[in-house]
């Protein structure tokens, strides 16, 4: 699942801005995915840090797209989702294909993260930064392969 960790646009650009607008094509689709999954990680082990049980299981259902129990928390905490103007662009961005579950998990979570952990953009920030300052510190080993 997402964090929605990418508030940040990860992309060509990204790597340029790191000195690595020289990797190979064939190889910045595979490092950006790398780079995604990896600060995914960090920030949810962040994120989690200091959650009750309660509130890591009450997240796992958006992570687990439980329906019964996405939709309760919806009802409970969101009843006028529909209508959310940041629920409409999320299922433009989306697309029209996408499945009911995936599109409330997904906003789900990230509106369980602004109530939960309203310290979250910073955590995204802060974890990005010292990600960024990694691959800095290794980038010819990285443009070596």
């Amino acid at each position: 699942m997402c964090y929605n960790v990418v508030m940040y646009k990860l992309d060509d650009e990204f790597l340029a801005q790191l000195g690595l607008g020289a990797m190979p094509e064939e190889q910045k689709q595979a490092f950006l995915q790398h780079i995604y999954s990896e600060l995914e990680i960090r920030v949810g082990e962040k994120l989690t840090d200091g959650m009750s049980d309660e509130q890591l299981d009450e997240f796992g259902q958006f992570v687990d797209k439980n329906e019964t129990a996405v939709r309760a928390w919806f009802g409970k905490n969101l009843p006028n989702y529909k209508e959310d103007p940041e629920f409409k662009t999320l299922l433009d961005k989306l697309g029209p294909n996408v499945a009911e579950i995936d599109a409330l998990s997904e906003f789900g979570a990230t509106k369980w993260l602004q109530l939960n952990r309203p310290d979250y953009p910073k955590v995204v920030a802060e974890t990005l930064e010292t990600l960024k300052k990694e691959i800095v510190a290794n980038k010819s080993q990285i443009l070596q392969g």
